[in-house]
């Protein structure tokens, strides 16, 4: 498939470390309105969000969902924070082989944070409103990307919708919008 440049909207989360005091409200509200229908169960392992969390130093770092990697990363860095040691594996975004964050529990498929992106939309995420401490800020901004859509991306985001709506619904959507042209 052929790489584009456009301008494109890029949301990002703003994460202020010192701000945060772990309480998880993010991920509560998260894996709630990402529960099927929405609202209807609280599975933080369903969450795009994770609070690294070590109470005791009172370090509490939000991670949120980035993009799916079929291998492991080589970056096996250690961060000191307050003289604890952290593998850059805990603040990595991505969902990736080597370990089970950013993973839905029933199914497998990898996460990524969507900005709750929803009907009606939303003006800033979920995690963003219920973080009393302001530890997380919702940012927009312009960027020229050149984006290339891979055969294994649209497969992957094809069976995340096969499997939440079931694969005859994405067909007659897909045939339907076909139609439109």
């Amino acid at each position: 498939m052929k790489a584009e440049k456009r301008k494109k909207t890029v949301k990002t989360i703003k994460i202020d470390v010192d701000k945060c005091n772990g309480c998880q409200a993010c991920e509560v509200i998260c894996s709630a309105l990402h529960a099927a229908p929405a609202y209807s169960s609280n599975n933080p392992a369903r969450a795009r969000i994770r609070v690294i969390r070590d109470p005791l130093a009172d370090v509490y770092v939000p991670v949120y969902a980035g993009e799916y990697t079929a291998a492991e990363c080589a970056g096996r860095d250690k961060y000191t924070i307050d003289g604890k040691e952290y593998e850059e594996c805990a603040f990595c975004r991505a969902s990736c082989p080597s370990r089970d964050f950013f993973k839905e529990p029933d199914s497998g498929l990898p996460l990524k944070c969507d900005m709750c992106e929803s009907d009606p939309a939303l003006s800033e995420p979920m995690c963003v409103q219920w973080c009393l401490a302001d530890a997380l800020t919702y940012e927009e901004r312009e960027e020229e990307v050149v984006e290339d859509v891979t055969q294994a991306d649209i497969e992957i985001g094809l069976e995340s919708l096969a499997n939440m709506h079931g694969w005859q619904k994405v067909m007659d959507t897909v045939a339907r919008m076909s139609k439109k042209g």
